[in-house]
């Protein structure tokens, strides 16, 4: 058979939008994700941080915070198990696809809905506490609203599809696809034919990912490791002849 005969493959079927967007866009935000964090190690160490504002205000951080990141952690946990994980690998550990649909809608849905919440009081102490609203930059806003819009549309996908409609079973075409792009082998096809949600959440978490080094989202990579080896810290109490002010009562010397 010529080559002028042969089928065509799934990226020409897919459309040259749909290659530019399933095909070629994950790479290049693999790409700026991976040189954006090296580049921001290297040249704005002293600037990975998540410049905490827990100072200026703890209370509404103390609701916030703890439910954001625990609602977030179990939402990646359930992507990577969802996109990563093949369906033939847990029906062969005994797991149903009923099963496993019902459990991870379930959880998937709580988790998104803490993770909102969280989100929600974080940005609104962001915005009513006036020493945390001065410290917040152009940058920061920037990317919660790439944040919200990416759990918004995640948690809505979630329940137009799988509450409210029918289902949707995306580990027969989000999944495959996903797994594509990192065997090299990118099947922008199996997106032609996703609900719209499912494509807005995929294309709002792929800016995310783009934007996430050049945000205070590096914090996620890192780990206080320094802390296990670091030696110790030795305080030295201050001797009662030095300065003008008598030291307070309670306060004595406990060597020479």
């Amino acid at each position: 058979m010529s080559a002028a005969a042969q089928p065509a493959g799934p990226a020409v079927q897919a459309g040259t939008g749909a290659v530019l967007l399933w095909a070629v866009l994950p790479y290049v935000v693999l790409a700026v994700f991976v040189l954006g964090h090296l580049w921001r190690y290297r040249y704005d160490k002293f600037g990975w941080t998540t410049r905490s504002s827990q100072l200026y205000e703890h209370r509404l951080l103390r609701i916030g915070s703890p439910l954001f990141h625990f609602g977030i952690l179990v939402v990646l946990l359930g992507h990577i198990g969802g996109l990563v994980i093949p369906e033939s690998w847990t029906e062969a550990a005994g797991i149903s696809e009923n099963v496993y649909h019902i459990g991870a809608v379930a959880l998937g849905t709580v988790a998104g809905i803490a993770t909102l919440g969280g989100l929600a009081v974080l940005v609104y102490r962001r915005r009513t506490v006036g020493p945390v609203f001065s410290a917040t930059t152009k940058n920061d806003k920037a990317m919660y609203v790439l944040l919200t819009a990416t759990i918004v549309l995640g948690l809505s996908a979630t329940v137009v599809a799988n509450l409210a409609g029918g289902g949707y079973d995306y580990r027969e075409t989000i999944s495959p696809w996903f797994r594509s792009i990192f065997w090299l082998r990118p099947d922008p096809d199996r997106m032609t034919g996703v609900p719209i949600l499912f494509r807005l959440h995929a294309i709002s978490a792929m800016l995310l990912f783009a934007a996430w080094p050049f945000t205070r989202l590096v914090h996620m990579l890192t780990a206080p490791l320094g802390y296990l080896t670091r030696p110790y810290i030795v305080y030295r109490s201050r001797d009662v002849q030095l300065g003008a002010r008598a030291p307070h009562r309670g306060w004595e010397r406990t060597g020479p």
